[in-house]
C-alpha cells in the first residue's frame, strides 16, 4: 500500500514540473520575468488540485473511464480540505501581490541579468518547480492518503491551523504596510529612505517571518497524517523539510541576504540605518540584531 501512496505523487509532481516547464518554454524566449511569480502561484494551486484529485484524474484521463465521477468535497478528510484550502489561499494571495508589484514597477530586478541567459533562466523555472515539490510535500503526501487513513482533527491540528492563520496575517499586514509606505513616499508624504514602522519595527523582514510560520503551521496540521502506517516510517521528520527549507531559502539564499546587501550598499553612511540595524532584529523579533553577516 505504501508504494501505491507514493505512486500517487507522480502526477502531483508531474503537475508541478510540467507547468513550470511550460512557463519556461513561453517566457524564456521572450526574456520576460513578469509572469514568473504568477507561474509559482499557479503551480501551487494546480499541484494542490492534482494531489487532491489524483485518483479521479488518473481514472478519467489515463485509464479513459468516461464514467468516472468527480469526487465530492465530503469524500475527502477535513485535514485534506484544510491543507488544500490553506495552500490555495496563500498562493493566490501572495501570487496576486507579487504580480501586481512587478507590473506596477515594470520589472523584477532579481532577473535583470539572468533573463538574458536562456539556460540560467530555464533553471530558475525548474528551481521554482522544485520549490513547489519540496515545500508542499506535507500537503501532497496528506492528499495521497485515503480519507479513511486520516485521524480525526485534534489539538496538534488546531495548533497548526492557528499558527498558519496568525502567520498569514503577519505576512499580509507586513506587505500592506510596505505597500502603503512606498505609495506615500511616491506621493512625497514622507522622505524616509527605508520602512521602520509597524511590524518593520520589530523585524527587518516580518513578511518572511510570516512565510516561515505559515509553512510550519501547515506541516504541523499535516503531521498526524504523516504518522500513518501507509507512509514510510519517519515521514513526519522527512516532511519537516517544508518549513526548514523555507527558512533556509529565505535567510541564506533568495530572501534576506540580497535585501540586506542592497540596503547596506544604499544606506551604509546613513546613521538612521545603522541605528535601525542595532535595535531591530534581522529576522525573528527575538533574534540577532546588527549586521547580517554577524547574525
Amino acid at each position: 500500500m505504501t508504494s501505491t501512496i507514493l505512486r500517487r505523487l507522480i502526477p502531483t509532481l508531474g503537475t508541478a514540473y510540467g507547468l513550470q516547464l511550460l512557463g519556461a518554454a513561453i517566457f524564456v524566449p521572450l526574456q520576460t520575468e513578469k509572469f514568473y511569480d504568477l507561474g509559482g502561484s499557479l503551480g501551487y494551486i494546480s499541484t494542490a488540485f492534482a494531489s487532491l484529485y489524483a485518483p479521479y484524474l488518473r481514472e478519467r484521463f489515463w485509464v479513459g473511464n468516461r464514467l468516472a465521477k468527480f469526487p465530492s468535497l465530503t469524500s475527502h478528510a477535513p485535514r485534506q480540505l484544510l491543507l488544500t484550502g490553506a495552500v490555495m489561499i496563500w498562493a493566490g494571495r501572495l501570487g496576486s501581490f507579487l504580480v501586481q508589484r512587478v507590473l506596477r514597477e515594470g520589472k523584477d530586478s532579481r532577473f535583470d541579468e539572468i533573463k538574458k541567459q536562456p539556460l540560467s533562466f530555464t533553471f530558475m523555472w525548474i528551481g521554482q518547480a522544485t520549490w513547489i515539490a519540496v515545500v508542499g510535500l506535507p500537503i501532497w503526501l496528506a492528499n495521497a492518503l485515503p480519507a479513511s487513513a486520516h485521524p480525526a482533527l485534534g489539538v496538534r491540528d488546531f495548533a497548526g491551523i492557528s499558527l498558519a492563520i496568525i502567520s498569514l496575517a503577519i505576512e499580509v499586514i507586513a506587505d500592506r504596510q510596505k505597500t502603503i509606505w512606498r505609495r506615500d513616499k511616491s506621493a512625497k508624504k514622507h522622505d524616509e529612505k527605508f520602512i521602520s514602522s509597524g511590524l518593520w519595527s520589530i523585524s527587518r523582514h516580518p513578511n518572511y517571518v510570516g512565510e516561515v510560520g505559515i509553512w510550519t503551521g501547515i506541516w504541523l496540521l499535516a503531521s498526524r497524517a504523516m504518522q500513518s502506517s501507509l507512509l514510510p516510517q519517519g515521514a513526519v521528520i522527512a516532511t519537516a523539510i517544508s518549513p526548514i527549507f523555507t527558512y533556509l531559502l529565505l535567510t541564506k539564499a533568495s530572501g534576506v541576504p540580497p535585501l540586506e546587501k542592497s540596503a547596506d550598499e544604499k544606506f551604509k553612511d546613513d546613521p538612521k540605518w545603522q541605528e535601525y540595524k542595532r535595535h531591530v532584529p534581522i529576522f525573528f523579533p527575538w533574534g540577532a540584531k546588527g549586521d547580517f553577516k554577524d547574525s
